[in-house]
């Protein structure tokens, strides 16, 4: 390590675990259980808003939304989620990290808040505000990716740095979790409220009025984590890297961290004067894409990939379910009922498989490293991803088996890139442009999860025009969607080759900051260095 390393920065890589990381991984980790919990909350009502604004009760199905409306009501977060990711991690460098970050929250509060108050006198009108208020929902749900990546891997030690950051996008796990719960107890209790016939026996009848209060009520739900969290995140101090590396402050970066690690540290202010410009290449230059081109390339295909197959799994559940016959027939049910057994197998998809895999990469990421999880991680949803496809017919008649093949290609997502993809944009870039780069990545694989989503809602349908959701054409089925999602996964074998290794170092001899802050001759010898793969 260069002896010019700040003190400051020294002394959070060598702390030992604390009280102050726990608090750090919960205030940020909230942040991403509010994403999650939003995000993917949208797929267990998408059913019951067809019912109630598109049943023909003259059709012998229930309603469902139709194509442009349904792409549009799972898509519209994510174009904003893509947008904020962009936006706030370039500002995020510009004006720091705690800055940006209590926006990003507060806007996740309120249009939670709007998007279950959506009004309007037409199913068109209330989809439209709908939508508006999610993409700006989604636009703060961006920010939060790279600002808490960010503000974890700067504030951990080098030692358990990748385990508190996969903590913090763990909590995804338990948003996906919590949506499923809360979905199941109001449509519960709404279903034993009010007592309504399947759509088979009395089609009108069969969507109680008071069911239109369930959906919004599960979107507003969104608030409530987000807003506990605001006043402990609007307390955290900035991070002493962006401090003393960007804004060049020493002074206030020791004074920060020593009430943080609750240690005296030197302010070290003649260390700062003397380093170069923190501005000494940029984003687009021949510097940044000799020294880090390739491996912004590697996070973000990767990203892009994962997200694909990912994000389809994830949003249609409901239809892959259907499709095997584990759901019962919509006509079978009522609209409140339909709502509980949705919310009931995401529930236990998410328990079985979803968690435990985010959970074994915070155990395992610092000993196995980023790499051999990644790799890892695409191979095997690979390998599930065509043990569910070509045998598919044979899963139609044994759903249990399909369940569990099902929950270990989320369980090796998690266990796997969902995790180091995130994880690792957080480490490998400077300081001055950690945040951007991450928000880059992030933006990446964002626009996997809008094709992933778009595309599984037309691809997935039956190849038989008679058996299609209402206002849908012939897609290719679900059996060659998934032939398609395992050639995307191992897709990514080939693009995590470009992604470094980042255990156990810090994140100044990642980036080669310690050779600049050496002078000259060491950033010149620095620039023609490589990090291993």
């Amino acid at each position: 390590m260069a002896n010019n390393q700040l003190g400051v920065l020294n002394a959070l890589d060598a702390a030992k675990t604390q009280w102050y990381h726990f608090t750090a991984i919960v205030i940020a980790g909230m942040g991403f259980f509010t994403d999650a919990y939003d995000l993917f909350g949208i797929s267990l009502i998408t059913k019951l808003l067809g019912r109630i604004y598109y049943t023909n009760e003259n059709h012998p199905k229930p309603g469902t939304l139709p194509p442009n409306v349904a792409a549009a009501v799972n898509g519209t977060a994510f174009v904003g989620t893509l947008a904020g990711q962009l936006f706030f991690g370039w500002l995020g460098d510009k004006l720091g990290r705690k800055r940006v970050y209590g926006l990003t929250l507060m806007l996740m509060v309120v249009c939670s808040i709007a998007s279950g108050l959506s009004f309007g006198k037409s199913p068109a009108g209330v989809m439209t505000t709908l939508c508006f208020f999610r993409f700006w929902l989604g636009f703060g749900i961006g920010g939060d990716y790279p600002l808490s990546a960010t503000i974890m891997s700067e504030y951990a030690n080098k030692k358990t740095r990748g385990a508190f950051i996969a903590a913090v996008f763990a909590m995804q796990g338990f948003g996906i979790l919590t949506g499923g719960i809360v979905a199941l107890i109001v449509s519960a209790s709404f279903d034993h409220a009010y007592k309504a016939p399947p759509y088979s026996v009395n089609p009108k009848d069969s969507t109680a009025p008071e069911a239109d209060y369930i959906w919004r009520i599960i979107l507003m739900f969104g608030a409530v984590p987000a807003l506990l969290t605001y006043y402990w995140r609007m307390k955290m101090p900035e991070t002493a890297r962006y401090t003393a590396l960007v804004a060049r402050n020493a002074k206030q970066a020791a004074a920060d961290m020593s009430k943080v690690l609750q240690v005296e540290l030197e302010a070290e202010e003649e260390k700062v004067e003397m380093a170069p410009s923190s501005n000494s290449f940029g984003l687009f230059t021949k510097e940044f894409a000799r020294r880090h081109g390739l491996h912004l390339l590697g996070t973000s295909v990767c990203w892009f990939l994962l997200d694909i197959a990912y994000y389809s799994n994830n949003l249609f559940q409901k239809d892959i379910f259907s499709a095997i016959g584990w759901l019962p027939k919509a006509e079978t049910m009522n609209a409140i009922h339909e709502v509980y057994r949705v919310a009931a197998s995401q529930s236990l998809i998410a328990l079985c498989g979803t968690i435990p895999g985010y959970w074994f990469t915070v155990a395992l990421i610092d000993y196995i490293g980023r790499f051999t999880i990644q790799l890892m991680g695409f191979f095997f949803m690979t390998v599930f991803m065509f043990a569910l496809a070509i045998p598919y017919h044979h899963w139609r008649s044994n759903n249990a088996g399909f369940l569990i093949m099902y929950s270990l290609t989320f369980f090796f997502a998690n266990f796997g890139p969902n995790a180091t993809t995130f994880v690792v944009p957080a480490e490998i870039f400077p300081a001055r442009l950690r945040s951007t780069c991450h928000g880059i990545s992030a933006a990446a694989g964002k626009l996997g999860a809008i094709v992933g989503a778009l595309g599984f809602l037309y691809a997935a349908q039956s190849t038989n025009p008679a058996e299609t959701d209402q206002g849908y054409p012939p897609g290719i089925g679900v059996k060659n969607t998934l032939l398609v999602l395992g050639s995307i996964n191992c897709l990514g074998i080939f693009f995590t080759l470009l992604v470094p290794e980042s255990k156990g170092k810090s994140l100044e001899e990642l980036t080669g900051e310690n050779e600049e802050a050496d002078g000259n001759d060491k950033q010149q010898a620095s620039s023609t260095q490589t990090l291993p793969v």
